[in-house]
């Protein structure tokens, strides 16, 4: 089987894209799922983060479906989810559209670009749910605010949500961002254990200033990445809940890939948030495929310029955390 696709980036979480409103491919559940293992393997031509197939849908302009390195799927991906918004407007021609997600449509919109020539996308990131079975999360109470888990660390407050996908949140200090405390945690987490049975994407924040974070993201299903749109969404809410930043009001999210801005916004005690940053392609590619053997061979691949661009918001970003962290 031969396939076309495109390798991209949000905030450095880099993305195979395979379009199947033009292209006509039929995947089964299976195939999916050994696709992303397969082309996503960092000792590959390719490697990755994931997958987003790009499929028709019934409810709305077009339909995103996330499957990690290790063959899982994600119920949500707010740096995917850019991409995809780019690959559906410049497709029909749009400034916004509305892509089916797993759990829910989502509003995706062209925006202004965070630094010239830098392909800026805006999607909203719902819903956020707070109840923690929504993770799930094993405890004896509905709800994690700033609490501690006795079980992951006695110094460590967590909060606990959905945004869909799980994340368990802590605010940290610079110095507990450089031990090794939130990789240990985290593949406790996601490895068997009695609190989360799904696993949960950790994330640990840092506050820069009044209206800057800082958030390093271990994913699940995938490990520590350079960025992770829910996770940026999901930390910026508990930023807002615990008096750092305000609703409403632009959240700069740095992480280890750039930056990008949130917006956070609550009625009648719902929250969703707004996620704002680059959608940029790195490369289009064509692979010869055979599933039956795991294997795969590169035909040809064609460079984009767009990465260059892109380096001036990473290095600015960059510069900025050295002098704040």
């Amino acid at each position: 089987m031969q396939i076309e696709l495109i390798k991209g980036h949000g905030s450095g979480n880099d993305f195979l894209i395979i379009d199947e409103l033009t292209n006509g491919y039929s995947f089964s559940e299976s195939e999916r799922a050994n696709l992303a293992r397969l082309l996503c393997n960092r000792q590959s031509d390719l490697g990755a983060d994931g997958i987003l197939f790009v499929m028709k849908s019934d409810r709305a302009r077009a339909r995103m479906r996330v499957f990690n390195a290790d063959g899982s799927e994600a119920s949500m991906c707010g740096n995917g989810l850019r991409l995809v918004a780019r690959v559906v407007c410049e497709q029909f021609g749009l400034t916004e559209a509305i892509i089916e997600t797993m759990k829910a449509n989502l509003k995706v919109s062209k925006q202004e670009d965070l630094i010239q020539d830098v392909q800026t996308y805006q999607v909203e990131i719902s819903p956020v749910l707070f109840e923690l079975k929504a993770l799930p999360l094993n405890l004896n109470k509905p709800t994690l605010f700033n609490e501690r888990i006795a079980e992951l660390s006695e110094e460590l407050r967590f909060t606990a949500l959905a945004v869909p996908n799980p994340h368990l949140i802590t605010i940290v200090e610079t110095d507990q961002l450089q031990i090794n405390i939130q990789r240990q945690l985290s593949e406790k987490v996601n490895g068997p254990n009695a609190l989360f049975p799904d696993g949960v994407n950790v994330s640990f924040v840092k506050p820069l200033q009044t209206g800057s974070i800082y958030v390093r993201t271990f994913e699940r299903g995938v490990g520590f990445t350079n960025a992770c749109g829910t996770a940026m969404s999901a930390s910026s809410v508990v930023s807002c809940l615990s008096g750092l930043n305000e609703n409403e009001k632009v959240i700069d999210v740095y992480n280890n890939g750039g930056r990008v801005q949130c917006v956070v916004h609550e009625f009648e005690g719902k929250y969703s948030i707004d996620l704002i940053g680059n959608a940029t392609y790195l490369y289009k590619a064509s692979v010869m495929i055979n599933l039956e053997d795991a294997t795969f061979s590169l035909i040809s691949r064609e460079e984009f310029s767009e990465q260059e661009t892109y380096k001036l918001l990473e290095s600015e970003a960059g510069q900025f955390l050295e002098k704040m962290l």
